[in-house]
């Protein structure tokens, strides 16, 4: 064979074979089964997945529980009756979720776990953030504010959440290292409504509560609302966690004092690129963890 008809050979079979890549990415079509998009982190990973999959082709069919496992559940078996080729799922309960990742196990379609973690079934990889540095972040940040010393809350999410409660364990190991007493400790479910009510509760029981810790911004966007009625906004200083735009608005505004930000937005887009990878033959790491940072009032913009 000639130079140049080896040359224009290998040039048609480069065309052919990204132009099946192409055609393969247009024919896939992803699932993801989302805990809850009355929750503005939640809207920002499912940005992020659509983003991607619409950026490399792919159909996505996007399912909201709304909070409820067995809406979860419907949402997965919908997704399988679609023949979808992969299932990314965010549960709204660690341990209910597994129903949903064995169903689809059955199937035979692969799930990829976004944040929430599932306490078994088969799944090909699970991205998450580094909650456990995240907590600590806080710790040290709110232990900084007031000196070493004064009272401290625990806003919590849903009781059994492994991967909240990572942030949790953090900000404790902290406080406990700076001698610094948790006086309240109570869940809020993720919840703003629920955030607001429980600081209230807090509040009444410990009036000196000098710090807050939230495990995501939405119960400290409502704790901020409790502190405020009470007028105690200028002493309780209250850092939440996840890095929404509610809550970065919020620390512009000087209310919030602060959020570990994840980056959902990425998050999602990881969860797209895994799955692509995984179809493609690629073996994945079993925990793939997406960095957190601090941001407060000074780095904000």
């Amino acid at each position: 064979m000639g130079k140049k008809l080896f040359v224009v050979s290998v040039m048609l079979m480069t065309l052919v074979f990204s132009m099946s890549v192409v055609s393969m990415a247009e024919e896939l079509v992803f699932g993801y089964a989302v805990q809850d998009l009355g929750n503005q982190y939640w809207v920002t990973v499912a940005d992020g997945v659509k983003d991607k999959a619409d950026e490399l082709g792919i159909d996505v069919v996007v399912l909201d529980a709304r909070t409820d496992s067995s809406r979860e559940l419907s949402n997965v078996e919908d997704l399988i009756q679609k023949k979808v080729d992969a299932i990314l799922l965010s549960p709204w309960d660690p341990g209910a979720a597994v129903s949903s990742v064995e169903a689809a196990n059955r199937a035979g379609i692969p799930v990829f776990v976004l944040d929430i973690g599932v306490d078994a079934g088969e799944i090909e990889t699970f991205i998450v953030s580094d909650n456990l540095e995240g907590g600590r972040i806080a710790g040290e940040y709110l232990a900084d504010l007031i000196e070493g010393e004064g009272e401290a809350a625990h806003i919590q999410c849903q009781l059994g959440y492994k991967i909240p409660a990572l942030r949790g364990e953090g900000f404790t190991e902290v406080m406990n290292e700076k001698g610094i007493s948790i006086v309240a400790k109570q869940p809020a479910d993720s919840q703003r409504a629920m955030g607001m009510t429980v600081m209230q509760n807090m509040l009444q029981a410990h009036p000196e509560i000098d710090v807050v810790f939230s495990e995501n911004d939405e119960m400290a966007l409502g704790a901020y609302e409790a502190v405020r009625a009470a007028r105690l906004e200028d002493k309780v200083k209250i850092v939440g966690f996840d890095g929404t735009g509610d809550a970065l608005e919020s620390i512009k505004e000087g209310k919030l004092f602060g959020t570990v930000a994840q980056q959902p937005y990425k998050m999602g887009e990881m969860g797209v690129e895994a799955a692509v990878n995984f179809l493609n033959g690629e073996e994945l790491p079993e925990v793939t963890y997406v960095p957190v940072r601090l941001i407060t009032r000074d780095n904000v913009e």
